[in-house]
């Protein structure tokens, strides 16, 4: 089943102005992939996905 993440973000119109922000990141030991999930407002997705968050 998917994640209603939106729904629950929107407060009286506001659910716009957020964003979902996915990164994905290597492991040095195992060389694997992980990625992070962040919801940030959208003046600061920039940010976000520079790692500045």
């Amino acid at each position: 089943m998917a994640k209603k993440v939106v729904a629950t973000l929107k407060v009286a119109g506001k659910g716009k102005d957020y964003s979902k922000v996915i990164t994905m990141t290597k492991s040095p030991k195992t060389g694997a992939y992980s990625f992070k999930e962040q919801i940030v407002p959208n003046d600061n997705v920039k940010d976000a996905i520079a790692g500045k968050l």
